[in-house]
């Protein structure tokens, strides 16, 4: 299911946010740090403070999860459905690896979310469908400029 532009997307994301439903049927979207791909078919997500979307998954495993690059302004929304893996899984130590990676030292990761993905959807800003001139360069420069960066340079 996932392309390498969808895993390239995810990659240049900084956040992704999960979206979960409570047992009372409320909505929960939280942001999510420390995320990746894993083959075609899955997200991982560290569990690090997730007290209310680990309780909202546990009663309700269909997610929602996206992405999407803040410059381009472009991304996916992922469907899915959603399994918590602890430390006493079999399959934890090895699939946990990529998550520890990036959380270092300043994160233990003692259990993730596994997202089989079932459904993608691309996300777009209205501003490539109302205006065809629009480019992605163009999207890039007002983002820099609206956030107030600039472009790194080698060096």
């Amino acid at each position: 299911m996932l392309t390498e532009e969808m895993k390239t997307y995810a990659k240049r994301s900084v956040l992704c946010w999960l979206a979960t439903v409570s047992e009372q049927g409320a909505p929960n979207v939280s942001p999510k740090e420390l995320f990746v791909t894993e083959g075609d078919s899955h997200i991982l997500i560290a569990n690090i403070a997730s007290p209310g979307s680990m309780r909202n998954m546990r009663h309700q495993p269909h997610v929602c999860v996206s992405f999407i690059d803040v410059f381009v302004q472009k991304g996916f929304k992922v469907l899915g459905e959603a399994s918590i893996i602890s430390r006493h899984d079999a399959d934890f130590p090895e699939r946990v690896k990529p998550l520890q990676e990036m959380a270092g030292a300043a994160f233990p990761v003692s259990s993730f979310t596994a997202i089989h993905i079932t459904a993608v959807e691309p996300i777009i800003a209205p501003s490539y469908r109302f205006y065809p001139e629009t480019t992605e360069q163009k999207q890039i420069a007002q983002a820099m400029q609206s956030y107030g960066v600039q472009p790194q340079t080698k060096g």
